[in-house]
């Protein structure tokens, strides 16, 4: 990846060694869906898509099987990159809470690390299952509100487990209810050195020690568990959930 989009504090992107970490976590949602769930064929949309490579994820996982991925996003640079960057990604310009699509448009919605920066989180749930086909599947994945570091003021209200949940209810049946986690390598560094989120956010990046520098920079997705269990404890939760009949 030879382009990248300017940081903000509101987005990531891939390519950005100091954001690899945010990055991977973010990749390690993306990576789960097209590995566990049955999105090879339909219409696809990532509903608050920013720079586009879980778009480009989701289209790659169906290539060749007639699926088509639309990225959703509000922002004009947002979208000319998408554009350029990954050129069959459908970009759309919208608000998400009044999305610019007909009814039941599409089989599968994803919408990843988005739902905390609106303002208005039920309407958001009630335009996805309205846009959502009979049977289709929703993503939605957050920061959880119990782990996460205060203070990100591009995040309108973060969200726990149980609150997560509620807001979905009225208009879906949840399938599945998951926590993503550190793995193995993330656990061990943790062990000797303290959590690594705090040790980034203490300091700028050029101020860094080797140790940071160098998990920060060899972090990948495969460096994540997604798992059931004690939401409580996950760093981000995930829902996949079906329109209510």
């Amino acid at each position: 990846m030879t382009e990248t989009l300017p940081l903000t504090g509101e987005r990531t992107a891939p390519g950005i060694w100091h954001e690899n970490y945010w990055f991977a976590r973010h990749d390690a949602a993306y990576r789960w869906i097209t590995a566990h769930l049955p999105i090879g064929t339909g219409r696809i949309l990532d509903a608050g898509c920013g720079e586009g490579y879980g778009a480009e994820l989701l289209r790659l996982a169906g290539a060749g099987r007639g699926n088509t991925v639309t990225g959703l996003d509000y922002e004009d640079t947002t979208l000319r990159h998408v554009r350029r960057v990954y050129p069959q990604v459908n970009p759309a310009r919208g608000n998400l809470v009044r999305t610019p699509f007909k009814d039941k448009a599409f089989t599968t919605v994803t919408s990843l690390q988005t739902i905390e920066h609106l303002w208005e989180q039920p309407r958001f749930a009630a335009e996805c299952a309205r846009i959502l086909a009979p049977g289709g599947t929703l993503v939605l994945s957050t920061p959880n509100r119990l782990t996460f570091p205060s203070g990100n003021w591009y995040h309108t209200r973060e969200l726990t487990a149980a609150e997560f949940v509620e807001l979905l209810e009225p208009h879906f049946e949840i399938t599945h209810q998951l926590g993503l986690h550190h793995g193995a390598r993330l656990t061990s560094w943790e062990t000797r050195h303290g959590s690594c989120v705090d040790a980034q956010l203490a300091a700028e990046h050029d101020q860094w020690d080797d140790n940071l520098a160098g998990l920060v920079r060899a972090t990948t997705y495969a460096d994540f568990e997604i798992r059931p269990g004690n939401l409580d404890e996950s760093l981000d939760l995930i829902l996949v959930a079906q329109p209510k009949n």
